[in-house]
């Protein structure tokens, strides 16, 4: 029953948000997570929290409806510039008072009293950044979708591209690329839902329990109140707690940005082993012009995959400290500390995201050398292929002790597995010489490598239906904050 519950106001969330227009920067073009941090977005939250604030209460009778009405007509900054709000902001020593001072000027004077009536900063400044962190999760689901489309291109295309399994470093068993791409698919769809879930958890953070969550100030219809104002604002019913001084939510939302940073510090340490010299199984694709090393001409150096490792790295240390908020002091105590960190980890894994999308959408791969490289143990890498041929016929133990002995004395004698195999005479009367070569092809061993990387693509299409797309004309709020 919760199940579907939480599902069917997920649904209900994400319906509302395809029905905004798309987000938009000043200048005509897509808006991007810092973008969305900048100040003046972020005071254009505030203003626009502080007039559905003001509806909220006109519909309740809080406040007259001419008050409310006058303040959402003056809610845009070019009321309220960043410039005189840091004049005010030297005097008053305070941000919220220094915006509310600037702003109320330019309010008349019967609506003026009704600014920020009965209200408290916290709740303000806390629905704000619930409002740029669930427009930062969509657009990070954005990236991540969009990787998704490249990751399973790529699996499609490389379903039968056959390589070295390594476990351990080890050449293990023979896989195809596409393979281990599909696990990247699989990791990032459960990325992807991990977010869907902190929206939901979002959607529901609007916040305005008063100084310190009694709703005290606000008035006998409070919670009536609060629940208007979470709808003016396109979010869904707000939690009943005071959680402000808890952070979870924010918190949930931080370590999964840190989870996203860990799969790609992954596939950036895959890629940049897989680049070594020795290896050469894929590279990046490198401007004509770039240059790895002053000194070493011959040297071109994984500097995408690098910056995957170096952002898997900061990325969660910047998730401890929003973490660490949820230990918190007394009822409301908090500084704006962790909502700079909230900041700098959402534009910090927007920019991580693109960076892996250039890298995995110019990747190389190099066909031939993974080939080439499925010989380097001379046959030795289709051991557990002999193995179960032989187990019929003298038993998994015995061929497994066999095999081992096997394989030892080639490596003394320096001979390949196919000699080794066809010299010895238990195994020469167990199989013949097309035996053995059929057994010693990996193309024949893949197990349902094919069937599994076309089940991980039909996983990840099937749940894309069910992504709020944050795509043109998609998405929510306008250029200077729209709420609305």
């Amino acid at each position: 029953m919760h199940f579907v519950r939480h599902f069917g106001l997920l649904a209900i969330c994400f319906a509302a948000l395809l029905a905004s227009p798309a987000p938009a920067h000043a200048d005509g073009g897509p808006m991007s997570v810092e973008d969305i941090f900048s100040d003046d977005q972020t005071n254009q939250y505030v203003l626009e929290i502080e007039a559905a604030m003001a509806r909220a209460q006109a519909a309740h009778g809080a406040i007259p409806q001419g008050a409310a009405d006058a303040i959402t007509r003056k809610a845009n900054i070019r009321y309220a510039t960043a410039a005189d709000i840091d004049k005010e902001r030297r005097l008053v020593q305070h941000r919220m008072v220094a915006l509310v001072n600037v702003w109320r000027r330019s309010i008349d004077a019967d609506a003026r009293q009704y600014v920020h009536y009965g209200a408290t900063t916290v709740d303000i400044y806390d629905t704000a950044i619930v409002l740029q962190l669930r427009r930062a999760a969509l657009l990070i689901i954005k990236e991540l979708r969009d990787i998704e489309s490249v990751l399973v291109d790529l699996a499609r295309t490389h379903q039968d591209t056959i390589m070295p399994g390594r476990t351990l470093g080890q050449h293990a068993l023979p896989i195809t690329f596409g393979k281990k791409v599909s696990t990247w698919i699989g990791e990032n769809r459960r990325d992807i839902e991990r977010l869907k879930s902190a929206v939901a958890e979002l959607d529901r953070s609007a916040i305005l329990k008063g100084a310190v969550g009694t709703y005290a100030g606000l008035g006998p219809k409070a919670i009536d109140i609060e629940r208007t104002f979470a709808h003016e604002l396109g979010l869904s019913e707000p939690y009943p707690d005071d959680w402000h001084g808890t952070r979870d939510v924010f918190a949930s939302y931080a370590q999964t940005l840190a989870l996203v940073s860990k799969l790609y510090g992954s596939i950036g340490q895959e890629l940049f082993l897989l680049q070594m010299t020795e290896i050469g199984e894929t590279s990046e694709t490198r401007a004509s012009t770039s240059v790895s090393s002053s000194s070493m001409a011959q040297k071109v150096n994984p500097s995408k995959s690098e910056a995957l490792i170096h952002a898997s790295r900061t990325i969660p240390r910047l998730a401890e400290v929003i973490l660490d908020d949820v230990v918190n002091f007394f009822e409301r105590d908090s500084t704006v500390g962790p909502d700079v960190a909230l900041r700098d980890i959402s534009i910090q894994t927007e920019k991580n995201l693109k960076t892996a999308r250039r890298l995995l959408d110019e990747l190389q791969v190099n066909r031939a050398a993974m080939l080439e490289n499925l010989g380097r143990t001379n046959g030795f890498i289709m051991a557990q292929r002999i193995a179960f041929a032989l187990a019929p016929k003298i038993g998994k133990d015995e061929a497994d002790d066999h095999l081992h002995d096997v394989i030892h004395r080639a490596l003394d004698q320096k001979i390949d597995f196919r000699a080794a195999l066809l010299n010895d005479p238990t195994i020469s009367k167990l199989l013949t010489t097309k035996d053995i070569d059929e057994l010693l092809d990996p193309r024949g061993y893949l197990g349902l490598a094919r069937e599994e990387v076309a089940a991980v693509v039909a996983y990840a299409e099937a749940l894309r239906k069910g992504d709020p797309l944050v795509e043109a004309g998609h998405g929510q709020g306008q250029a200077t904050g729209g709420i609305r």
